[in-house]
C-alpha cells in the first residue's frame, strides 16, 4: 500500500508494504542479546493439571509462559518513568506512533577505556535537520549486535552534553543500538537519561528512549518515517518494534 503524506510542507509517498524492521527479536536462551546481567529470556509451556501448552508434547495448542526483562533482553522503549518517582508508564507516555526520523551513523570517540558519543558528533551528523526522532547507529556495525552479551563490557554510551543537545533540538524520541544511553557503571547517576528527559526540573513525559535496536548497513543514513510500536505495558518500559519507511518525494 502506497500512501501520501505532507511533511514540513513537502509531499511524500510512503510504501507501507516495505518496512525496515530495526528491532532485535526476543528469543529464549543464550542466543538472545543480553545486558546488565539480567537472566536470559525463558519461554516454557504452561501446565495445569493434565494440560500442557506444547503441541509437540501432546498438547492441543502452544501456550508459553514468558519471563524476560525489557531493559536487558532486547529492543525496548522507555519513558521518564525509568528514572522518576512519579510512576509514569510507557503506555501512558507514548500516544503517537509515527514520526519524522533521521538516521545517523557515528563512530564513538575512545577516551581511555570508554567509547563516547559526543555533542559534536551529533551536531555534525544532524547539520541543520530538525527531526522528531533521532536514530543513532554506531560504528563498527557487525550483526553480532543481534545476540551480543553486553554485561560487564563497558559498551559505548552517550555523553550527557550530547543528550542535552538532542533535547534542545526538539527531538522527542531517541533510538540507538546500545544497551543504554548511559555508561554501564556510572554510580547510578544516569546523567544522559536525566538530561534527555529534563528530569526532575521539567520532565518531558512524552519523550522516549529506545535502546538495543539494530540497523543493518543496507539501510542508508537519511530521513525516514518511523513507526514506533510498543506493547501496552503499564510499566516504565515495553518491548518495542520500530519500523522505518523510505520517503519518496513527490
Amino acid at each position: 500500500m502506497v500512501v501520501s503524506c505532507v511533511i514540513n510542507g513537502n509531499l511524500f509517498r510512503v510504501d507501507l508494504s516495505q518496512p525496515h524492521d530495526i528491532s532485535v527479536p526476543l528469543r529464549a536462551g543464550e542466543v538472545n542479546v543480553n545486558a546488565f546481567y539480567v537472566p536470559p529470556v525463558r519461554m516454557e509451556p504452561f501446565r495445569a493439571g493434565n494440560f500442557i501448552g506444547d503441541v509437540s508434547q501432546g498438547g492441543s495448542c502452544n501456550v508459553n509462559n514468558i519471563l524476560f526483562n525489557p531493559h536487558g533482553n532486547g529492543t525496548h522503549t522507555e519513558c521518564v518513568g525509568h528514572i522518576s518517582k512519579e510512576g509514569h508508564t510507557i503506555n501512558q507516555s507514548l500516544k503517537q506512533f509515527f514520526f519524522l526520523a533521521e538516521l545517523i551513523s557515528i563512530t564513538p570517540q575512545t577516551v581511555f577505556e570508554d567509547h563516547i558519543i559526543k555533542k559534536e558528533h551529533i551536531q555534525k551528523a544532524l547539520a541543520e535537520k530538525q527531526p522528531e526522532a533521532l536514530i543513532i547507529r554506531t560504528r563498527p556495525n557487525p550483526d553480532v549486535k543481534l545476540h551480543r552479551q553486553y554485561s560487564g563490557t563497558n559498551p559505548a554510551y552517550l555523553h550527557h552534553d550530547a543528550a542535552a543537545y538532542i533535547r534542545e533540538c526538539g527531538i522527542d524520541h531517541l533510538l540507538l543500538d546500545l544497551p543504554s544511553v548511559d555508561r554501564e557503571e556510572d554510580g547510578g547517576k544516569l546523567l544522559a537519561h536525566h538530561e534527555f528527559w529534563s528530569y526532575p526540573q521539567s520532565p518531558r513525559t512524552n519523550a522516549t528512549i529506545t535502546e538495543l535496536i539494530y540497523v543493518p548497513d543496507e539501510i542508508k543514513d537519511g530521513t525516514y518515517l518511523l513507526n514506533l510500536q510498543i506493547a501496552s505495558f503499564e510499566n516504565d518500559a515495553s518491548p518495542s518494534k520500530p519500523l522505518l519507511y523510505k520517503l519518496i518525494k513527490g
